[in-house]
């Protein structure tokens, strides 16, 4: 019978795979016809989507089209704009290729694999190279890579919820379908690949289960928002700039217009503040993967800088994740060499799970006949066999065995057993419980004379730089929760022996239910043992709905459901491939000491990217009072395109690119758009009412009457549509002012000063000079400043960096942020 919701099963084309699967001739054939498991989706852009993504944008286009404009005009000095346009392209272009490349390369060593069966031996291959007809071997962790029939199981369970939406197990046999998108659970199987690729079912209706589910990311939601003001900004400036100066130099010609009007329009563009920010997450994440850490979604590097709650498990977090068998504590009346063989006969398993094969490296193997496995869930937290002529052996949770109904063992021996335990697992050992059986297991629940035999004890080496990283956290102000399946006391013995504030622990079997009454244990409580694979997914969705960022980590394939729904899921190095596929970070080499680089990775995105935001978004305010100022008192506009692509890449351009890839330990704060329009709008507006005043002074101080103006400045059929340098010293005064406000903006966005930027600053300072003293510079940029003009210039751009620094000292939010910057 069909369990609702469950897919539809339909039977796929006969198999023509032998009991030894395919020959390498026949894997070739079917590569050849394409009939291999290739998928779509990918982690990365293609080179075409980079070029693509980087080139045919909207600013770009609108500069694109003022820049031919430009040139058409002959003014090819004022067209400098449209050179940074391509170099502004190029560079995210090849930034985005290179990191695209090395991400490509860890990510191909660290794609799923799967075992198939090709020429009698059982190989281990990219899930990409699975083939139609192939006979894949399935094991607890294991993705199901393909739909098919299966031929064998033995106790094989299947996660199916990515299809479903069901997260209780399915058992499944043999002859039954089984389709991909789901995970092994528990047991193992073989079955034959009837569909594969874009043929499979999770590919053809479901492709969500496997694709990226995008990482949401603050930075770029602000900064999509904000170019999307910029852009009905621009539309509505475009026809008043060019009215404004048709109606103030249309005298001097067509050309004079668009140079005026382009100038204008380019101001409004933030050019570089895209690329900035891509080449901010890029690099970030090239410098994880030197750190062994695999970056899955680029927006996750920032997303971990605003998590404030971090979900990890002990065994593979905390501890090493490797687990030795200890010793066997035998219980009265039981025979300890019986024992020992029964643990042997149990880790004599080829799917055992962790706890089983730590047995198996210290007890050998009797050599008993095993006819019937219950593999490992943990969901009931126990597994077992059955031996020919002999007992029927259970091995798990002590509670949960202990609690079995009807018990045979008297009341007074459980209480001694669960006494021992609790000694036990005080001192941080992990206790599991040896019981027997003289009946046969026909289903998987618990016999009803179920008899205690011995307690195992087996003990986790807690990582050297658990302690280290668990108090970086605590600095940082982000909460731990410890949430474990094994006995809460060893999770908190554990917990506490890595310097955590246990408090009391919490067995999850005794949680409520009820979303509200969760969140308040959640809030109240720090180490959590006894949790199921649903409670996991349930204290993410809690804490989410109480307004945490989360981070949930895991290695398991009973932690894949609560790693997609977290804010970030960090998945380890050497867990199942089920859990790597929904995580956004793999920590390659599973150690969680990993996290505070990519938290601190995180943070310098953020911090550097709100920074030269900023720079840009000031920019835009500027030109666009300018516009408005100029259209109002029917000015010419201050400046010429080159004036402004020299102040752009002296106080914007080049100190932007520095800053957004310098160090940066700020912590996270929320509200990134709100910061930067409440500073570098009004900072802009300052500097666009600046350059209008030493304009209008310097027109008449230094300038040419208006009524002159058409006669100074001519301009010759088919010549630049630029005249003698003379009439341009109000635009060379405007330009001082406007470098004036802009440098003490980058000042002000720079603070705490280190060396390096004081350096940086400096450099920038001293390049714009140049532009002035030196004759050839001076002449390309059309500048002419006599040493009155400029110290009127300086006085009046002086008095704006003070209005600047004034904004600055009366906005605490911005001011806070800077100030707890690197």
């Amino acid at each position: 019978m069909t369990t609702p919701g469950t897919p539809p099963v339909t039977a796929g084309p006969p198999t023509l795979t032998g009991p030894d699967g395919l020959t390498s001739a026949e894997v070739a054939e079917r590569v050849g016809r394409g009939a291999v498991n290739r998928l779509t989706e990918r982690t990365s852009r293609s080179i075409g989507e980079i070029v693509r993504a980087n080139v045919l944008t909207r600013f770009n286009a609108i500069l694109g089209a003022l820049f031919v404009l430009v040139m058409v005009t002959g003014s090819f000095a004022d067209g400098l704009f449209g050179i940074v346009l391509v170099v502004n392209s190029a560079i995210g272009i090849v930034q985005e290729y290179l990191a695209k490349r090395k991400l490509d390369r860890l990510a191909l060593l660290n794609a799923p694999t799967t075992r198939v069966v090709r020429d009698g031996e059982v190989r281990v291959v990219a899930t990409t190279d699975v083939v139609q007809d192939d006979l894949i071997e399935l094991r607890t962790g294991d993705e199901v890579p393909a739909d098919g029939t299966l031929i064998a199981s033995a106790g094989l369970e299947l996660n199916e919820a990515n299809l479903t939406g069901e997260s209780d197990p399915v058992a499944h046999d043999e002859g039954e379908a089984i389709m991909s998108g789901t995970s092994v659970v528990a047991g193992s199987g073989r079955y034959h690949a009837s569909k594969v690729g874009a043929d499979a079912y999770v590919n053809r209706i479901a492709a969500d289960a496997r694709k990226f589910t995008r990482t949401r990311s603050e930075i770029q939601e602000s900064i999509n928002t904000l170019l999307t003001y910029i852009t009905w900004v621009i539309v509505a400036a475009l026809p008043i700039a060019i009215w404004s100066q048709w109606r103030t130099v249309g005298d001097q010609g067509w050309r004079e217009v668009v140079i005026r009007s382009a100038a204008g329009v380019v101001g409004l563009v933030p050019e570089g503040l895209v690329l900035l920010t891509s080449v901010a997450f890029l690099l970030s994440a090239v410098q994880l993967t030197r750190r062994n850490v695999l970056v899955q979604q680029l927006p996750a590097v920032e997303g971990l800088a605003r998590v404030d709650v971090v979900c990890l498990d002990k065994t593979g977090t905390l501890t090493a994740g490797e687990i030795a068998f200890e010793d066997a504590h035998t219980l009265d009346g039981q025979d300890g060499d019986e024992i020992r063989c029964a643990l042997g006969a149990l880790a004599d398993d080829p799917n055992a799970n962790g706890t089983l094969t730590a047995v198996a490296a210290a007890v050998d193997s009797p050599g008993w006949e095993r006819t019937q496995t219950i593999p490992f869930n943990s969901s009931r937290k126990w597994s077992a066999a059955c031996f020919a002529q002999r007992s029927t052996w259970v091995l798990g949770a002590p509670e949960v065995l202990l609690a079995a109904d009807p018990q045979p063992s008297p009341p007074e021996v459980l209480e001694q057993i669960r006494s021992q335990v609790a000694r036990l697992a005080d001192s941080g050992r992990r206790v599991v419980l040896l019981a027997r059986s003289e009946q046969h297991l026909a289903e998987p629940t618990l016999p009803p004379d179920l008899t205690p035999a011995a307690l195992v004890t087996l003990t986790e080496q807690v990582r050297p730089d658990a302690a280290e990283t668990l108090a970086y956290f605590a600095e940082q102000d982000v909460a731990i929760k410890v949430i474990s399946g094994d006995n809460p006391v060893t999770v908190a013995a554990v917990a506490r022996s890595v310097g955590l504030d246990v408090g009391e622990p919490v067995d999850a079997r005794t949680l409520p239910d009820e979303p509200e009454a969760l969140r308040e244990v959640l809030a109240t409580h720090s180490v959590f043992g006894r949790v199921t694979p649903e409670q996991k997914r349930a204290f993410v969705h809690a804490l989410q709905a109480d307004g945490h960022v989360v981070a949930m980590t895991g290695d398991g394939v009973n932690d894949a459901l609560a790693l997609k729904d977290a804010d970030i899921g960090v998945a380890m190095g050497n867990g199942a491939q089920a859990t790597k596929a929904v995580a956004e970070l793999v920590l390659l080499d599973g150690r969680f000491s990993h996290l505070p680089d990519v938290l601190a990775e995180g943070r310098r995105v953020i911090g550097n990217v709100e920074r030269v935001a900023n720079l840009f978004v000031a920019k835009n305010a500027m030109s666009l009072v300018a516009i408005l100022a100029a259209a109002v008192i029917a000015v010419p506009f201050p400046f010429l395109p080159r004036h402004l692509t020299l102040v752009s890449a002296v106080t914007i351009g080049i100190p932007a690119f520095f800053l957004a890839l310098g160090p940066n330990r700020r912590r996270y704060l929320s509200g990134f758009l709100g910061r930067i329009l409440r500073f570098a709008v009004p900072s802009g507006a300052v500097a666009g009412l600046a350059v209008i005043a030493s304009y209008l002074l310097a027109g008449s101080s230094y300038g040419v009457p208006r009524d002159q103006f058409a006669e100074r400045c001519t301009v010759e059929a088919g010549a630049k549509a630029v005249a003698d340098v003379e009439c341009w010293q109000p635009g060379s005064g405007a330009t001082i002012t406007l470098l004036t406000v802009f440098f003490w903006i980058l000042v002000v966005l720079s603070r705490p000063f280190r060396p390096w930027k004081a350096a940086l600053v400096a450099a920038m300072v001293a390049l714009a000079v140049t532009a002035f003293l030196w004759p050839f510079a001076a002449r390309f940029f059309n500048l002419d400043a006599p040493l009155p003009l400029m110290w009127q210039s300086l006085a009046i751009g002086a008095a704006g960096a003070g209005l600047v620094e004034v904004i600055y000292r009366l906005s605490p939010s911005v001011r806070t942020a800077h100030h707890i910057r690197d």
